[in-house]
């Protein structure tokens, strides 16, 4: 369902990882592992939500680490619509194989 609202499948894979788990906090390569995405792509998508300010992040040696921004205006919204689509597509009818 999320689908429909976020057609970057990998902002979708970060938003549900963030949104569900808001005390989530990686850097790049642990989040490319853990969705088994593109490092590159996740990097894009990471600054992307950075920007927008759904997620901010910290220097911790090397490594820039992600997290959610719980004061981002609209975080509670993201976080019931995130869990209600999974929700949503455990219940679904699965077809009946031939």
């Amino acid at each position: 369902m999320l689908d429909v609202f976020i057609t970057s499948r990998v902002r979708r894979k970060i938003v549900v990882v963030y949104a569900k788990y808001p005390d989530f906090k990686t850097h790049v390569r642990g989040l490319a592992k853990l969705i088994k995405e593109d490092p590159g792509n996740i990097q894009r998508e990471l600054r992307r939500l950075e920007k927008s300010g759904f997620l901010i992040s910290s220097k911790h040696g090397n490594a820039k680490v992600y997290a959610t921004n719980k004061q981002f205006p609209i975080f509670k919204e993201l976080q019931s619509i995130v869990i209600k689509s999974q929700q949503q597509s455990q219940n679904r009818p699965r077809p009946n194989s031939v």
